[in-house]
């Protein structure tokens, strides 16, 4: 992406990705995730006290907005974290962070003269 304004579909695209980081829930199956190994439903579900089809439903999230990806093996998706769309983020978030900073500046060059 360039330092010009995002497209709406950039934009859309960054909406669904923070709407599905915005659960802690899908935060905690991130972690899980981060480590680079693809990881099973029954995987993602040891240590919560939520139901694999609960956890099925976060990964629906987390996979409709691009973050996780999933591969059939046997009877079974396993499922592995999509690095792209939070660096896209993380990127935005720079150059939102650096306008700021501007903007700010340039307040702050106003109020003193």
């Amino acid at each position: 992406m360039s330092s010009a304004q995002p497209r709406p579909r950039e934009i859309a695209h960054h909406a669904a990705v923070f709407a599905a980081l915005g659960d802690q829930t899908r935060l905690a199956l991130l972690g899980k995730l981060s480590k680079g190994i693809p990881q099973s439903i029954s995987e993602l579900a040891k240590g919560s006290p939520l139901t694999r089809q609960a956890i099925t439903k976060h990964l629906r999230v987390l996979e409709s907005a691009r973050v996780v990806a999933s591969v059939r093996a046997g009877r079974e998706s396993l499922y592995a974290l999509r690095p792209e769309p939070l660096k896209e983020i993380q990127s935005y978030l720079e150059r939102v962070s650096e306008q700021w900073d501007h903007a700010l500046a340039r307040l702050k060059s106003f109020v003193e003269d």
